[in-house]
């Protein structure tokens, strides 16, 4: 019997199957390697990078919910310089592409954070969370911005020749313009959907659950609205 073609391309990026284990739900990919053969899935997405590491928030940061949970990790990582130094040697053993999340609080940092990774040839993608405050805005999302994920694209796409995804936020009216000036400034596809906001509140004492107050609702709950709005991208 022969075996079934499961490869998809996106972009320039040829995966053997589209399972992919989406960032931050694995770490980077060593945590799943006990469980799983790595070799047999379509990709690895990073958690997400930032160019210096982060602690992230306190705790209480994860919060399960009906059909979800809730969490508010604080994008804790290892920076772009240790992650090239300790992770990449385990993620070299597999043949299967490596995709990156880069997450920033600045386009400076997004394009930086590019420019180091873009040399490792082990890293055969980037994702780019654009759901992330801009320090120099306020703290205004850059996924809540148009112009702002444009010239993120842009800065970006001048940074890297490598295949290129804009993961963009759901906590938008309408998601097709921020699609469409994804696709205009540069990128090669988008990632939908990033985590809808939410939050839990404790009816006794009237306090929030989570440190953070809100966090990302993620899981089985959030299915509908994210074929609602890939079907608006596409």
């Amino acid at each position: 019997m022969n075996a079934i073609d499961l490869s998809v391309n996106i972009g320039s990026l040829k995966l053997r199957n589209p399972i992919l284990l989406a960032s931050g739900t694995v770490g980077y990919g060593n945590e799943m390697s006990e469980f799983t053969d790595l070799n047999l899935i379509g990709g690895i997405v990073t958690k997400s990078l930032s160019l210096k590491p982060r602690k992230g928030n306190p705790p209480q940061r994860i919060l399960e919910t009906p059909a979800g949970m809730l969490n508010a990790i604080g994008l804790t990582n290892v920076g772009v310089e240790v992650f090239l130094k300790e992770k990449i040697p385990f993620l070299k053993k597999f043949d299967v592409p490596l995709i990156c999340n880069i997450a920033a609080s600045t386009i400076e940092e997004y394009v930086e954070c590019t420019r180091i990774l873009t040399e490792e040839p082990t890293i055969k993608a980037f994702e780019i969370n654009v759901s992330c405050p801009n320090v120099k805005e306020g703290g205004l999302m850059f996924g809540n911005d148009l112009s702002a994920v444009a010239k993120i694209t842009e800065q970006v796409r001048a940074n890297t020749n490598k295949m290129l995804i804009i993961k963009l936020s759901p906590n938008v009216s309408y998601i097709a313009p921020f699609a469409k000036a994804a696709k205009e400034n540069g990128a090669d596809a988008v990632s939908a959907i990033n985590t809808l906001v939410g939050t839990a509140f404790n009816i006794f004492n009237r306090k929030p659950k989570m440190y953070n107050v809100t966090g990302g609702l993620s899981g089985p709950a959030i299915k509908p609205i994210a074929l609602a709005k890939v079907f608006e991208i596409s």
